[in-house]
Order: C-alpha cells, then sequence, then structure tokens
C-alpha cells in the first residue's frame, strides 16, 4: 500500500476524515493481499495499530509495512499478522500462547479473537510497554510476561493455539508438545532472515502435519533473556 503518511496540508479540522482515510486503506491493502477471514478483519480493524507504533515512525503506522520498535525487534506488517492470525483459525473459547510479544499488536488482536491470550518475550521493556498499552486499551485477557519463548509457558499448557513470531530452524519441541490435539501452531522456520517460510502445524492423533504458507523475513527465535 503507498502510505498516505506525511500528506496532512489541512486544517486541524480535516484530520479526522484524513485519518478515518488511512485507516480505509488500511483494510483495502489486508484484503488485497490475502486476509479475507470477516472475524479477522474486524478485529484488525478494533485494534488501532497507531497505539503500537511510537516516536518518528508513529505517523506510518496505518502503511502496510513492519517498522522499527525498541530492542532492535519490529513491530510486523500488518498483512503478515492478519495472514498469521487467519491461519490460527482461533475459534472464541481459545486459549493462546504467542511467542514473541514485540510491541503487543498481535497479541490486542489475538485478544479480540480468543479466551484467552498468553503472550511472552525476552525483553523486559518491550513486555512492561505491551502491558501499559493492553491496560490502556482495556484488554483484559492478556496476560503479558518475561520468559524464554523457546521453551514456551509449560506451566498453563496445554494451548489450542500458539503462534510464533521469530524464526526458528526448526518448530521448537517443547512448543509442539505444549499444543493440543486438534490444535494448531502458526510460525516461520528457515535458516537465516533471508530464506524463512511460514509453515502451519497442526496436531492430529497421529503426529503433526506441516503445512507451508508463504514465504516471510522475522527476526531469529533467540534462547535466553535480553538486558533492557
Amino acid at each position: 500500500m503507498t502510505g498516505p503518511a506525511g500528506e496532512d496540508h489541512g486544517r486541524d479540522d480535516d484530520l479526522p476524515a484524513t485519518l478515518a482515510e488511512r485507516k480505509m486503506r488500511f483494510l483495502f491493502a489486508l484484503r488485497s493481499r490475502g486476509v479475507t477471514d470477516a472475524r479477522v478483519l474486524t478485529a484488525m480493524e478494533k485494534v488501532d495499530r497507531g497505539r503500537f507504533v511510537r516516536g518518528i515512525f508513529a505517523a506510518r503506522a496505518y502503511e502496510d509495512m513492519p517498522l522499527p520498535i525498541a530492542c532492535g525487534q519490529t513491530i510486523s506488517q500488518p498483512s503478515v499478522v492478519g495472514l498469521m492470525t487467519q491461519a490460527l483459525n482461533i475459534g472464541p473459547r481459545d486459549t493462546v500462547l504467542e511467542i514473541g510479544t514485540g510491541s503487543g499488536y498481535q497479541a490486542a488482536i489475538l485478544a479480540q479473537l480468543a479466551r484467552r491470550v498468553y503472550t511472552v518475550d525476552r525483553w523486559k521493556r518491550l513486555v512492561r510497554e505491551a502491558q501499559e498499552t493492553f491496560s490502556a486499551l482495556g484488554l483484559v485477557n492478556v496476560t503479558a510476561m518475561t520468559t524464554d519463548g523457546s521453551f514456551g509457558l509449560p506451566d498453563q499448557a496445554p494451548f489450542d493455539r500458539i503462534l510464533v513470531t521469530a524464526a526458528a530452524e526448526d518448530p521448537p519441541g517443547p512448543l509442539l508438545q505444549q499444543l493440543k490435539p486438534g490444535g494448531i501452531m502458526v510460525l516461520p522456520v528457515g535458516q537465516s532472515d533471508a530464506v524463512q517460510h511460514l509453515i502451519k502445524v497442526t496436531r492430529t492423533e497421529r503426529g503433526f502435519d506441516y503445512d507451508e504458507l508463504r514465504p516471510v523475513r522475522f527476526v531469529p527465535l533467540v534462547e535466553g533473556l535480553g538486558n533492557e
């Protein structure tokens, strides 16, 4: 989507209409890139991405592009967020684990669709800032915590859905084991930041089924905690 950010040259009373136009273009971009699930689109319409983008990049919040956030991380491209969420096929009674809180944007969308969302990140600063945003938005069904996401969250397992927003060489074993039978996990896999694919893992009675969805590019899944 070509971004309208930075094109506000009208009077102050023109700003609300400009913001509405940005959001309309935002939703159009999602649909044009394959986000067609009505529940996912409604959730993404409700969650204002502008609340999760800070500093000099705030004006670009409604463009379909990844943006830098603190701790050397990124807020994902909205269409990729939508496609990952759509692939999870979340039900209203589901409990979801997200690995990689980041800005909190993805977790806020999951919270519109699921009964309960647990989101973890290795960076204390990101978790703290996301918690503040969740509180400001009144999202009471999201629990964020600082921990090594590569080991999942065994105390709360098993999960109906698991979403990983960082790339591993292979789906981590602990996460596979924390997925309920019939559950779905969506994550990027790849041996480098240049060659990654988004895959959907479904746990069956006999094991795991794998479906490749599309090429992507995410930051790597790193073990241990960050120092911020």
